[in-house]
């Protein structure tokens, strides 16, 4: 019995120290792939944090959102420069996130 309790209080933390990594990962993702664009809305690109996009965003969903910037969409390129289609959910859910 204490083994299972054990067990799974190890599988809670790294649970939540990996949420914490992904987190992290798409902060640093969006700095270095998305902010150029999004952080001053060049190009059109929506601001981050910018009410009337996050609500399209949250309606659009995460996983329609990541498939659009996989893709690329306007000027925007595929991926938006990301390096990966990991890196895009990422930066996605990051910049979900910062919608209030």
């Amino acid at each position: 019995m204490k083994r299972a309790i054990m067990s799974s209080m190890v599988l809670a933390m790294l649970f939540g120290i990996s949420q914490t990594v992904a987190a992290a990962d798409g902060k640093a993702v969006y700095e270095k792939s998305c902010a150029v664009c999004h952080k001053a809305g060049l190009m059109k690109a929506f601001k981050l944090g910018d009410a009337v996009a996050c609500d399209t965003m949250k309606k659009t969903g995460l996983d329609a959102l990541t498939a659009s910037v996989i893709k690329g969409k306007g000027v925007m390129p595929p991926k938006g420069g990301a390096a990966s289609d990991a890196d895009v959910k990422v930066s996605a859910e990051y910049m979900l996130a910062q919608c209030k």
